[in-house]
């Protein structure tokens, strides 16, 4: 049922602020700031964390799904507790690279601007930029400071990769769901030459979610037919989310490693191929993610994520807060140093079936 809309007195509080601060604040405040800060102030008040306003500089990269980016080709991490912004890691082949830049290397300034203070979405916003643009980055390394002209490009980002493990087992991690997602996976499959081996393990850890047309997309490559989800609006009506019918010939057993970083469109395919016996789930549960966020464009540029509706397994399990269930428990702390219990789990539990 379609609430009615409020009448044009429930904003007269909002114009009436806007005017006071705009006419007695002590500084000069642009009003662009001031209606940003109602935007936000709005979305805050749905207590949604998955919802809220983007910048009109953050819009594009929000809604980018292309599996290709444009910038220097840096990873990007946040330490909270040094209260700084470092390169994760640099991919290979990218203008960051050529030039030298190292993980570890701290973001000092960006074209002369010191960006000491930056939160990661300011950073983001200022670091990629139009391909063939430049940029002057100065990084802290160690004890000294480096700096480095940068001639943006267009690159793929590193989303799949795959080896061959002991026992003959292909393994393949999938970091994003994007538009080249379910390309990718393809082409890893045939370059692992699937069914020339004894399984297979699809790692979705640190998968933390992304596109929900791709996660079907993926989903559907494993499984032929049938329900992969079940969406609810706000009013209870229930859609089902079918396969496309496109199923990839998988002839192995398949094993999936989840953990508590793998989240939204990454529960939906581990939920997806649990609910059809597609695979066995091996790890911890995931996030708890169960809503779906849409995108829409405000006039200013800028954009509103908000939460749309709920979703459920194809067999009716909510994950909201409980996140999917493993078959194979397996808490992520190893009693060795560099030992992976999960990925040696889920080795176990296939060579098992093939009497490896």
């Amino acid at each position: 049922m379609q609430s009615s809309a409020p009448p044009p007195a429930v904003f007269a509080p909002i114009r009436e602020a806007l005017e006071i601060i705009e006419a007695r604040y002590m500084d000069a405040v642009a009003a662009t700031l001031l209606v940003e800060g109602a935007i936000s102030g709005m979305v805050a008040a749905l207590e949604d964390e998955h919802s809220g306003y983007i910048k009109p500089e953050l819009y594009h990269r929000a809604t980018d799904f292309s599996g290709e980016f444009t910038g220097i080709g840096v990873m990007i991490k946040n330490s909270e507790a040094a209260g700084e912004l470092a390169v994760l890691s640099v991919i290979a082949g990218s203008p960051a690279a050529r030039a030298g830049v190292k993980p570890g290397d701290v973001f000092y300034e960006v074209d002369g601007q010191s960006v000491s203070n930056f939160t990661l979405a300011e950073l983001s916003a200022v670091v990629p930029g139009p391909r063939g643009s430049a940029v002057t980055i100065t990084f802290q390394r160690a004890d000294r400071l480096v700096t480095f002209d940068i001639i943006r490009d267009t690159f793929p980002l590193p989303n799949v990769s795959w080896k061959i493990l002991s026992g003959n087992i292909a393994y393949i991690a999938l970091l994003d769901f994007n538009d080249r997602a379910r390309m990718q996976l393809e082409e890893a499959l045939n370059a692992a030459a699937i069914n020339n081996r004894a399984g297979l393990i699809l790692d979705l850890r640190g998968n933390h979610g992304g596109k929900l047309t791709s996660a079907v997309e993926v989903a559907s490559a494993f499984i032929k037919e049938g329900a992969l989800m079940r969406q609810m609006d706000r009013d209870a009506n229930e859609e089902l989310i079918m396969a496309h019918g496109d199923a990839v010939d998988i002839a192995v057993p398949v094993a999936v490693l989840v953990d508590e970083t793998s989240a939204s469109a990454a529960e939906l395919l581990a939920g997806a191929l649990q609910a059809h016996d597609a695979a066995t789930i091996v790890g911890a549960p995931t996030f708890g993610k169960g809503t779906v966020q849409s995108i829409s464009q405000l006039s200013n540029g800028g954009g509103l994520r908000l939460s749309t509706s709920r979703w459920l397994t194809a067999d009716g399990r909510s994950v909201e807060g409980t996140g999917i269930h493993p078959n194979i428990l397996v808490e992520g702390a190893s009693a060795e140093p560099g030992a992976d219990a999960q990925l040696e789990a889920a080795l176990a539990h296939l060579r098992g079936i093939s009497g490896g």
